[in-house]
């Protein structure tokens, strides 16, 4: 049921729209890997700055959304968005004309905060337009939409890396978050109801963050987003290096192995929903916690064995993306549902959460990224034991969705 059954938006459309925002993030990412060592090549930089390129987009990503969240509590979510989009467009005309690596990580920086404000802008009108258990059946479908893109992105980033250059590839960013601007400005209206016209005020605000960070339900949630989005983002921040540098395949390849691996977390949303009404919300995630946990503990069992291949490494890593589906939509929409007068507070607060993780790691990647495999594996493996323990103890314990 809609939590907020006044707001006129027709349930597929919403659905449409949520799953555009949110998939700027993949796009942003995905598409841009296969390019990621030709313009390390190109720009004459070391791999340790084409990793900050990656990183420092995140840690942007994550630390504006603490700006973006009250200021969207505070004035709506619709101009908050369609400024985020608006300064995405802007960033990615002045990625494509970097003449430096030092540029391109700046403007890949701005990039990141514009994004910070698009996706969490769609996280909370998810709380906006629903009650929690039905959010997590939204939030699912809409990332089932961004499975798909996230199908489609590193094989296009690849193709177009391999014909017109890595500079058309992240052209292609551009392109992708005009289209979502022009569809959120025609079709998508204000979803918050009530405006908190005290949402900035310095008391009201740490009230606000304090209630979202004492609440056992949140952690719970945006423990499990975090440890699941750092396997993935161990994966995309290793992979590029690994699999086309290391084991030999080519950026066309290497596009058709993120495809395939977005493929099973477009399976894994699939999943979700069907055991979201069969079995419940903590019995989904604890299922998922088993496929992660099976995931990365065969990824490294392959490496120890030294089946250092790609389709050796890939095959278990499909688990973890199984599970990935799972985690995210349950993980994400669980961490807002306690606060539906603070949604964009409690959805700023686990995005940066979730991204100053994915910070550290890709620091710890670029540090450690040594011509073998084992970063990768590493990386994946303490995810997916995380995964497990958080999915089997604390959801079990805090995962029902009270109100604050």
């Amino acid at each position: 049921m809609p939590a907020s059954p006044s707001t006129a938006l027709h349930p597929g459309l919403a659905i449409v729209l949520l799953a555009l925002l949110l998939s700027i993030q993949p796009v942003t990412t995905d598409l841009y890997l296969p390019a990621l060592p030709a313009l390390t090549r190109d720009l004459a930089a070391p791999v340790a700055a084409a990793q900050l390129s990656l990183s420092g987009l995140l840690l942007a990503f994550g630390g504006t959304q603490l700006l973006w969240g009250p200021l969207s509590d505070r004035y709506g979510r619709r101009p908050i968005l369609l400024a985020g989009l608006a300064a995405y467009c802007a960033a990615s005309v002045a990625c494509v004309a970097a003449p430096s690596m030092a540029w391109l990580i700046a403007w890949r920086v701005v990039q990141g905060a514009a994004m910070g404000a698009v996706v969490m802008t769609g996280r909370a009108i998810v709380r906006d337009l629903y009650l929690p258990l039905a959010g997590a059946r939204a939030m699912s479908k809409a990332l089932t939409g961004l499975g798909v893109v996230a199908c489609l992105s590193p094989l296009l980033g690849a193709l177009l890396t391999e014909w017109l250059g890595w500079r058309a590839a992240l052209a292609a960013l551009g392109v992708y978050a005009l289209m979502t601007l022009g569809l959120i400005a025609r079709y998508l209206p204000e979803t918050l109801l009530q405006r908190n016209p005290r949402a900035l005020q310095p008391a009201v605000l740490v009230r606000t963050w304090a209630q979202v960070l004492r609440h056992p339900t949140f952690w719970a949630f945006s423990l499990l987003t975090t440890a699941s989005y750092g396997g993935l983002f161990t994966f995309l921040a290793a992979s590029s290096f690994v699999f086309i540098d290391v084991l030999g395949l080519t950026r066309t390849q290497y596009g058709a192995a993120l495809l395939s691996n977005a493929f099973a977390y477009l399976l894994g949303t699939l999943l979700c929903r069907r055991l979201l009404l069969r079995v419940g919300l903590r019995r989904t995630v604890a299922i998922g916690g088993l496929l992660s946990l099976c995931g990365g503990g065969l990824v490294a069992i392959v490496a120890l064995l030294g089946w250092h291949q790609a389709w050796a490494l890939l095959a278990p890593f499909y688990l973890f993306m199984l599970g990935h589906g799972i985690h995210q939509p349950c993980g994400q929409t669980g961490a807002v549902g306690p606060f539906p007068q603070a949604a964009g507070v409690a959805s700023a607060c686990n995005g940066c959460i979730t991204m100053l993780v994915a910070f550290g790691i890709g620091r710890w990647v670029g540090a450690h990224l040594d011509g073998s495999v084992w970063p990768l594996v590493q990386g994946i493996g303490v995810s997916a034991v995380a995964l497990a323990v958080i999915a089997w103890t604390l959801v079990p314990r805090f995962g029902e969705p009270q109100a604050a």
